[in-house]
């Protein structure tokens, strides 16, 4: 099991898609609460299970899976149907591209909470946009 198996959420199953930053460190929190963590990274990592280490890593493992890829994204759907959690860290529209997005994963598991992590939500005229807290603190004009 990735998580520690105890605390407030152990039984939680959470999959997370390999993003930057916020998306990683809740992951990581979640972890840290006992959740159980597969996420899914990008080639060219091993396609196998593996035990992530590091700080912003630990508590977790990793598969690498080409979404692009119809039997890499099976396997993403048969992690993702036994799931509690999804978490999503990509602009709008780039799961619904990859045939992962909400609409597609909740039919499959109605249970299944599907958590974004945009930086400036899903519609509106920065949703396309990266967000940064460089980028919040320079629009809103304030540091302190």
């Amino acid at each position: 099991m990735s998580g520690t198996g105890t605390g407030p959420l152990a039984g939680v199953r959470v999959i997370e898609l390999a993003g930057l930053g916020p998306a990683g460190f809740g992951a990581m929190l979640l972890s840290d609460m006992g959740a159980d963590i597969v996420r899914i990274d990008r080639p060219p990592a091993p396609k196998s299970l593996i035990t992530m280490d590091g700080p912003m890593s630990r508590g977790r493992r990793s598969i690498a899976l080409d979404l692009k890829d119809d039997g890499d994204r099976a396997a993403a759907f048969a992690l993702i149907d036994d799931a509690d959690v999804l978490i999503d860290p990509f602009r709008p529209g780039v799961t619904e591209r990859l045939g992962l997005g909400p609409d597609i994963l909740l039919e499959r598991n109605p249970r299944l909470v599907y958590a974004r992590m945009t930086g400036w939500g899903q519609d509106g005229p920065l949703a396309q946009r990266a967000g940064h807290d460089l980028n919040y603190i320079a629009l809103s004009g304030r540091w302190r």
